[in-house]
């Protein structure tokens, strides 16, 4: 690795004597060097300036590029199952409904790459991405509105001054084939390309999972005064999702609790030959980051993005007991057999929404009054232009099928036309400031607030518009004990906001005067608060780190629109909360043996205020006193490697999530499961490893996201091979 010196940044032009500040730059970028080759990070940009992890009074979970390639985590959603705390609505097929501590996470669009918002309905690929790190709790004083159970955000990989290429090959179980390559040159003593490029073929099983990935980006200036930077970013997938697979139940319907039992393989595709999911994003973002000294900077990043999914597949459930043989409906008592029938019902969605954003964030850290203050101060503008029909399934096909013929290859052509489209524009202005103020050089305090104005119109087919305005502040309080650099104590209170105009639901129905909808759109937001204490050690000579989080969350007047655009229900649960534990641990604790572990533990959650009466069977939706759906108990993710030699390095890891609630079933429980992934390693020279890796070792059957009447099945076991060489 070579360094590079040069003259940057004045110290003291105009004053006699001064000399010039001497910038020793490192050619090799350390943050990306780092995440290529351990499991632990200590630093992030997430609370918009850079900042060392024990510095931020929240708990954060951070996936490193090495984590992501070790468990061959190559599909977004495999990322965010394998982070405790999250848990999915199945029947979306995408990240529009994921559960973070029990609170909506993808519904408000709380996902994020390098700090600024994405769309809501796409795929999402880690061919580019550096590491994946999770914010827990409120956060809205640092993103706006949404945030409440905590945001996701993906690092993209950045051009660094060092030569490096690298390529890999991947081959596995349901003809499985991905290629991608990570291509860095430097063109100069402060100027660098990198491409990122992708291609999958993936017939998995039936359900299809093809893409093509291009992330290009070209950063000049690195480390100097003025650093420049244009990305480009484009992934196409083409798929044909396992929508869902149907469940059967224990007991009877008066009984209050039946479990879910899931009969059907995992691998069985039942859907259409002609279903589909096709995404698209393209985003070009330009970043201009000048530095008025070393402790002070300016960034502004500017993005335009277009997302856009289309959506067109088959709902599986049992035929009635009509159409089976013998005359039975399904049930464990009168199990499937191969001859049992199956219907598919169609369903159709489609979005596309262009976002442009311009976010400007000062970081500044100086003294003050005796004091060391770092400063961080912002303005950030999103407008959004959405159009979306989340009920375009069409007619019913009448293909139907059996058991023991899955992927039939039956077809339909589609017929459907163009679909009508609500529109949704909107617009949202905000501004934050927060200070870390280092009151002696153990005790730190943490003050911040924020302001959005947010503003939306809506329009559905048939003429009828609505719209919406607020005004948010969201503050956040903390404060830091830090009594040696190895270990940091801190307590925090934040509190979040959710505007009734997050993502589709106002898509749905009309909004006439008193419709439905008319009264969503006039709905305050939701509020919400997130209590922490918690502690973050560097252990093992500083080659690990270990964090703990007792927090509380608090949602108030929560308005849920039910999923099911049919029903055009609104269900306003008033008031509940989550309270638990939050273990982290990440690093290595010999030379030979690494580890990764992330639990979650909510021992408490609870409707505390809820409008929804109990039906007379004592089914249907959560009421007061109930616990929230999608909010297990336990949920952990882990990761352990050890080299047993210099050629021979080996891992194994599982992921576990406790019983839980679907969404609109109370008395329904899925039950606990823990699935076990495995990996060898073999490093042929310095340039060219072998991976195998093993998930789902014991090929577990279980639903791994949840709806009212059925459940989206745990991948089943799977063999990867893979071949990476760096040239």
């Amino acid at each position: 690795m070579q360094a590079a010196a040069q003259t940057a940044m004045p110290a003291g032009e105009g004053v006699a004597g001064s000399l010039d500040t001497v910038t020793v730059r490192d050619a090799g970028d350390p943050t990306e060097i780092r995440a290529k080759s351990t499991l632990r990070a200590t630093d992030t940009r997430l609370g918009k300036g850079q900042q060392a992890l024990r510095d931020i009074p929240q708990h954060v979970t951070v996936m490193t590029e090495q984590l992501l390639d070790d468990r061959n985590l190559d599909d977004f959603r495999e990322v965010l199952k394998a982070t405790a705390g999250v848990t999915f609505l199945a029947g979306e097929t995408g990240e529009e409904d994921m559960r973070l501590r029990g609170f909506s996470l993808g519904q408000a669009g709380d996902i994020y790459r390098d700090g600024l918002r994405e769309g809501q309905l796409i795929t999402r690929d880690t061919f580019a991405t550096e590491r994946v790190e999770v914010l827990k709790g409120s956060a809205s004083m640092l993103f706006g509105k949404g945030s409440t159970g905590g945001v996701v955000n993906q690092v993209t990989k950045q051009p660094f001054l060092m030569d490096r290429y690298e390529a890999e090959l991947t081959l596995g179980s349901g003809g499985h084939r991905r290629v991608q390559a990570d291509l860095n040159r430097p063109l100069g003593p402060d100027s660098a390309v990198r491409l990122n490029a992708m291609a999958q073929n993936n017939d998995n099983w039936g359900a299809k999972d093809d893409r093509r990935g291009l992330a290009a980006s070209w950063r000049t200036g690195i480390g100097g005064r003025d650093e420049f930077q244009i990305d480009l970013y484009h992934l196409q997938t083409e798929g044909r999702p396992n929508y869902n697979h149907p469940w059967l139940l224990t007991g009877s319907a008066t009984d209050p609790t039946r479990t879910i039992v899931p009969v059907l393989p995992a691998k069985n595709y039942y859907g259409l030959a002609s279903d589909y999911q096709n995404t698209e994003q393209t985003a070009l973002t330009l970043t201009h980051t000048h530095r008025f000294g070393p402790q002070e900077e300016l960034r502004t990043t500017v993005r335009h993005g277009r997302y856009e999914r289309d959506l067109w597949v088959s709902a599986i459930v049992f035929a009635p007991a009509a159409q089976q043989p013998g005359g039975q409906a399904v049930s464990l008592a009168n199990p499937p057999t191969d001859a049992t029938r199956l219907n598919r019902n169609p369903k159709g969605r489609y979005g596309l929404s262009d976002i442009t954003q311009i976010q400007s964030d000062y970081s500044h850290r100086f003294q003050a009054g005796g004091l060391a203050h770092h400063l961080t101060a912002g303005v950030d503008l999103t407008v959004e232009d959405a159009r979306r029909n989340n009920s375009f399934g069409g007619a019913a096909s009448g293909l139907g099928t059996t058991v023991g013929t899955p992927n039939d290859g039956a077809w339909r052509a589609d017929t459907r036309g163009a679909p009508p489209l609500n529109t949704f524009d909107a617009d949202s202005l905000g501004l934050y400031v927060q200070d870390v103020v280092a009151l002696t050089p153990h005790w730190k305090l943490v003050g911040g607030l924020r302001f959005d104005r947010f503003r939306a119109t809506y329009r559905d087919t048939a003429g009828n518009t609505g719209s919406v305005t607020e005004n948010l502040w969201s503050p956040r309080i903390g404060a830091l004990y830090q009594p040696s650099e190895t270990a940091s104590y801190y307590v925090s209170l934040g509190q979040s906001y959710n505007t009734s105009g997050d993502t589709y639901q106002f898509a749905l129905g009309t909004f006439a005067p008193g419709g439905s909808n008319a009264k969503l759109a006039n709905t305050p937001p939701e509020k919400s608060r997130n209590a922490e204490i918690g502690a973050k050690w560097e252990l093992f000579q500083q080659r690990a780190s270990l964090g703990v989080a007792l927090f509380r969350a608090e949602k108030f007047n929560e308005r849920n629109t039910d999923p099911d655009s049919a029903a055009q229900q609104m269900l306003l649960s008033g008031k509940r909360h989550a309270t638990g534990v939050e273990i982290s641990a990440a690093g290595r604790l010999t030379p030979k043996w690494e580890v990764f572990y992330n639990h979650t533990w909510i021992p408490s959650a609870r409707i505390d205020r809820s409008n929804q009466a109990l039906s007379a069977n004592g089914t249907g939706a959560q009421v007061e006193g109930d616990r929230p759906a999608l909010t297990p108990r336990h949920s952990l993710s882990a990761w352990t490697t050890y080299r047993l030699a210099p050629q021979w390095r080996v891992g194994i890891g599982w992921t576990h999530r406790g019983a839980q609630n679907p969404e609109g079933q109370r008395t329904y429980v899925a039950p606990s499961f823990t699935v076990w992934d495995g990996m060898v390693e073999y490093t042929v020279d310095e340039r060219t490893t072998v991976k195998l890796n093993v998930t789902n070792l014991t090929d577990k059957r279980y639903a791994d996201a949840l709806y009212r009447g059925f459940y989206t099945p745990g991948a089943p076991r799977k063999v990867m091979l893979s071949v990476k060489t760096v040239f």
